[in-house]
């Protein structure tokens, strides 16, 4: 067997400034991006409005996600034996490298050359498609946004919706190219005719598929998936064998929860109010689907982030990408300056998290703090206030090594911290600013470059120069005066 690929959640090509800076400079994929989100957005507003029990549905998914998490270890047990019950093997994988020898063994064991698959963020989180072609395997992607995004040898930049940073001349272009088109049409139903002819194929002769899983329902020891485009109950129906890749954190008590989630991701996600398809599967039944059902349930780092109390809401999350749709910074960059599977505000706390903070550690600055993602959050999960426990997690890090420690980021914070506990102290800072900054202010009265490290907020924007007069020194000397005169007449009267 050839060696795991060494792609995981985080591509890890660089740092989120370096790929942003990069990724600001593409005039197109900004365009697609941007239309593309308000699009979506727009949509799932109006969907949501019409929802007088919205907020309500939004607290009824948290607390059922908050609940089985807490009670992981039960509803997981529960859930595998349910499905053992029922027909299905269970496999537990620790790690991207435990789950992609359990299923190239089992694809193995079947003498497959080829496998046919639903979108699964899992599967890219471990890198299986790269694990399978590297032995011999060849894994064909049946969702049109992934399929595009493997014809493309491209890389997904959006949960929902994977190819959302390329237009439809781009992908003809592509399907000409790849599926020996050349005078394909560039209506969306050529291309849509072009990708199902392509398919069809596939789902008729190829006899193993790789699923993952949007909800484990313990109660029944099932699967749900949802989805728009009909592909993934073909792949759910007609092959002999299935094999689903699923996060641990998936699991929910009940069948009688999905009432909640199959209203809010669908108009979360991409603002229909309800997914075409929504299957449900237990185990195997003799005449009816896969006669081999197996579920492979990853843990990959998610153990970790459960244990940390101010995180673990982080796993609440049902990959909706509303958070995407909202973010003014991934609307900016789109998906790939993120360098991960799960790009946005919520990629920005998961990624870092299932790498132990070892990679992604730039990503919890990916943010403005403007708070747009946990307002549209179906699962109430405070992205903001996670992004603030990791960065001071990243801080106390370096702060205990010693390159990080004598870091002139490190100095330039504690100064700041000195000054800013004394009023007196930043008043005099305050003073030496304005008389230090007088060679570094244009004309127009902006800073348009500072020095070391500084140099990071003007090398994209100018700073305003700071004024001759603070507001510390205007209200002493306008107001304060006034204010005491008003205090004493008070004091007069009542007296």
């Amino acid at each position: 067997m050839s060696e795991v690929p060494a792609q995981t959640a985080h591509w890890n090509r660089q740092d989120f400034p370096a790929a942003a800076r990069e990724m600001l400079e593409n005039s197109q994929t900004r365009k697609n991006v941007q239309h593309a989100t308000n699009v979506i957005q727009a949509k799932r507003n109006k969907v949501t409005a019409e929802m007088p029990d919205w907020e309500d549905l939004r607290e009824a998914g948290a607390q059922v996600r908050a609940h089985a998490l807490r009670h992981l270890d039960y509803y997981l047990t529960q859930f595998e034996a349910n499905c053992t019950r029922a027909g299905g093997h269970v496999h537990w994988a620790s790690d991207a490298v435990e789950a992609n020898r359990i299923i190239l063994g089992l694809v193995q064991q079947h003498q497959a050359k080829e496998v046919i698959k639903i979108k699964t963020m899992t599967s890219e989180e471990i890198g299986l498609n790269a694990h399978l072609e590297a032995n011999g395997v060849r894994p064909v992607e049946t969702d049109l946004a992934e399929l595009i995004i493997q014809l493309g040898k491209d890389r997904p930049s959006h949960f929902v919706v994977p190819a959302l940073h390329m237009n439809r001349q781009q992908v003809r272009a592509m399907f000409q190219r790849e599926m020996n088109l050349p005078d394909l049409g560039d209506r969306p139903e050529d291309l849509a005719t072009a990708a199902r002819t392509y398919l069809r194929e596939k789902f008729l002769r190829v006899k193993v598929a790789i699923s993952g899983g949007n909800f484990l329902i313990a109660d029944s020891g099932g699967i749900c998936i949802t989805e728009s485009e009909g592909n993934g109950r073909m792949c759910l129906t007609l092959p002999d064998v299935l094999i689903s890749i699923v996060g641990i954190e998936k699991v929910i008590p009940s069948f009688r929860d999905l009432e909640v989630f199959l209203q809010t991701l669908p108009r979360s996600a991409t603002g229909e109010r309800m997914n075409p398809y929504n299957s449900t599967w237990c185990g195997v039944h003799p005449g009816d689907g896969p006669k081999e059902f197996h579920v492979v349930l990853l843990d990959n780092g998610r153990s970790p982030i459960l244990a940390d109390k101010e995180a673990r809401q982080t796993l609440q999350c049902i990959r909706c990408a509303a958070c995407l749709n909202a973010c003014p910074v991934y609307h900016q960059t789109g998906g790939h300056a993120y360098e991960s599977v799960y790009a946005g505000p919520i990629g920005a706390i998961l990624t870092p998290q299932l790498h132990s903070m070892g990679e992604g550690r730039s990503l919890p600055y990916a943010s403005s703090l403007c708070g747009a993602c946990y307002q549209v959050c179906p699962v109430k999960i405070n992205i903001p206030e996670v992004l603030i426990h990791l960065r001071g997690k990243v801080v106390r890090e370096d702060q205990a090594t010693f390159a990080g420690k004598f870091s002139l980021w490190n100095i330039g914070m504690q100064a700041a911290a000195f000054l800013f506990k004394d009023a007196s102290r930043l008043a005099m800072a305050e003073r030496i600013g304005q008389i230090g900054q007088k060679p570094l202010v244009s004309k127009n009265g902006f800073i348009e470059w500072l020095p070391l490290m500084l140099n990071g907020w003007t090398q994209t924007r100018d700073l305003k120069a700071m004024p001759a007069q603070s507001f510390r020194d205007w209200w002493a000397k306008e107001k304060a005066p006034q204010a005491n005169s008003s205090q004493r007449n008070e004091m007069g009267h009542d007296g």
